[in-house]
């Protein structure tokens, strides 16, 4: 028997969900939404729910379109790190509160941060991506996907 679905069969056995969840992320990407800031909170969300496989993928690929180590480092501490500007801690600030959702209310404050920063097709944007990441982390957690890292 085995133990974990493997993510050649999760692929496989569901290509609409798979497809589905590609589509949601890609009209994101489309809609202005700078990559850099995508991978700061598919990163961030992925911390949180202690998804290995999505914190490696996240984190390789956002170096690969430039982004500083030093960034990635600080960012489980992006409140006391004086290197992210606003809009990407109103963002931050948006991915822990609905990845958290059940801890807390989204309190009008934030909704009001976000709003300065972000237009509303934006803001649509931004929680689509919050909620296409926690639902990728929360597949890759259930099946027991592995990050594949050199043991160098």
């Amino acid at each position: 028997m085995q133990e974990y679905v493997s993510r050649a069969d999760f692929y496989r056995l569901q290509p609409a969900l798979v497809k589905g969840l590609q589509s949601t992320q890609e009209a994101v990407a489309a809609s202005g939404i700078e990559p850099g800031l995508i991978h700061l909170v598919f990163l961030r969300a992925s911390q949180l729910n202690g998804c290995a496989f999505c914190q490696r993928m996240h984190s390789e690929e956002a170096r690969g379109d430039g982004e500083r180590q030093a960034r990635l480092d600080v960012l489980p501490a992006w409140r006391e790190s004086p290197g992210f500007s606003e809009r990407e801690r109103a963002a931050l600030a948006w991915t822990e509160a609905l990845t958290l959702l059940a801890e807390s209310e989204v309190d009008e404050s934030l909704r009001d941060r976000v709003k300065a920063s972000f237009s509303l097709e934006e803001q649509l944007s931004l929680t689509s991506l919050v909620v296409v990441i926690n639902g990728w982390n929360r597949i890759v957690l259930s099946c027991g996907f592995r990050p594949e890292i050199d043991e160098r």
